[in-house]
């Protein structure tokens, strides 16, 4: 099950107490002291200071196998609110929830990586403020943000890194188009297939803490969950794929996504001359519906295109061993003609071992995964533990 970091011994912190309640892993008094080894003294102290400061409230009680109910504490969900952002290649959603994640209202749009990041977060701070205004809450209620972003980010320097699809985007830093949001919100960023896979690891795979996470729409990517936390490389840039190598060695390798993506669907069906029959494709969502109405070469085209990517996959999938491989983004709405294509690619390719019991679907949160892990990756930041604990020295206990 993928679940927050564990405590580091000999930490004494109140973010370390937060953790564990966060994670449903102890939220009575004597469950905190079992899994910390602390004092009564030192957890009461910690406690104090976490329902001082406003972040956990009690919750009720909680059978404790005999005598009276403990009391049991919890986030306290309702003490703000957290914006999530999953940006696509032509396909944005928004979102907004609470403290704990559990979203509230959401919005989208078919505009993305190739609108450039001025008109996107333009329309993103629009949407956010109409939904903030629906309820009844503003700016001034938001605690933090998650935005996920299709292209590698630098996790040393916070930006994004370069090159990127879209030469607009390079070395960008995201903070500077959020002009509306407060001082003090907590912005954090991440590739796209990865808050994906944060969403679909935490809340719709708990069982499995091994990961391969594919995200396909215009463009394609990789996300790796290992052990339960996302593998991100020493600078964020894990994750890409390569298309197979069918050239010279000595030809570099491309991406995968200008052999296998909504991109190259797109322009092999623009190629029919489509357009001019007033077809329009500018999204994925565009060449999923076509797949849905039978369309032969739209259905021919995306069956190809998850040949490809399992194909790639076999190879990813040999080298980590993960049990399940995640098919997500708006390609995957298209269902077995284009997650069985996968399926049948990768398993065809794939080393005997590795597939041994490895399971093959499509995202089980299905579109709302990227909102939902961004938001979860927002909500980590904004707990951080060694955050938490700094914010929280001191604080008066009442």
């Amino acid at each position: 099950m993928a679940q927050q970091p564990r405590p580091k011994p000999g930490a004494t912190g109140s973010g370390v107490v937060l953790d564990l309640i966060r994670s449903g892993a102890a939220t009575t008094r004597s469950a905190l002291i079992e899994q910390l080894g602390w004092s009564r003294v030192t957890l009461a102290k910690r406690l104090d200071e976490l329902l001082a400061a406003g972040i956990i409230v009690q919750a009720g009680l909680e059978d404790s196998g005999g005598g009276r109910p403990a009391s049991a504490f919890a986030v306290a969900k309702d003490a703000g609110l957290l914006l999530a952002m999953d940006i696509g290649g032509s396909h944005t959603r928004v979102g907004v929830t609470d403290l704990v994640s559990t979203v509230l209202c959401e919005s989208e749009a078919d505009i993305g990586l190739y609108d450039g990041p001025d008109d996107i977060f333009a329309w993103a701070m629009q949407v956010f403020e109409h939904l903030l205004l629906g309820l009844g809450g503003s700016f001034a209620d938001v605690r933090g943000i998650g935005i996920g972003v299709p292209g590698p980010v630098d996790s040393e320097t916070g930006t994004l890194g370069s090159p990127q699809l879209d030469p607009r985007w390079d070395d960008v830093r995201i903070a500077d188009f959020l002009g509306p949001l407060p001082h003090g919100v907590v912005v954090t960023v991440d590739r796209d297939a990865n808050i994906l896979a944060i969403g679909e690891a935490r809340l719709a795979w708990p069982e499995h803490r091994d990961l391969v996470v594919v995200k396909a729409g215009i463009g394609v990517g990789c996300a790796l969950v290992l052990d339960g936390s996302i593998h991100r490389g020493s600078r964020g840039g894990s994750g890409q794929l390569s298309a197979p190598l069918r050239t010279a060695l000595s030809e570099p390798l491309r991406r995968l996504e200008t052999v296998a993506s909504g991109g190259t669907i797109r322009e092999q069906l623009a190629r029919d001359e489509r357009e001019r029959h007033g077809v329009r494709i500018r999204t994925s969502a565009d060449i999923v519906a076509l797949v849905a109405d039978g369309d032969s070469e739209a259905v021919a085209a995306i069956e190809e295109a998850g040949e490809e990517i399992g194909y790639t996959i076999a190879d990813v999938v040999g080298l980590l061993n993960p049990s399940a491989v995640v098919i997500g983004g708006n390609l995957a709405e298209a269902g077995d003609r284009f997650v069985g294509a996968i399926r049948r690619s990768l398993f065809r390719a794939g080393h005997a071992f590795s597939k041994q019991g490895l399971v093959v679907e499509r995202a089980r949160l299905g579109n709302r995964a990227g909102v939902r892990g961004a938001s979860l990756l927002a909500q980590d930041a904004l707990f951080e533990a060694a955050r938490i604990s700094e914010l929280t020295r001191g604080t008066p206990s009442s």
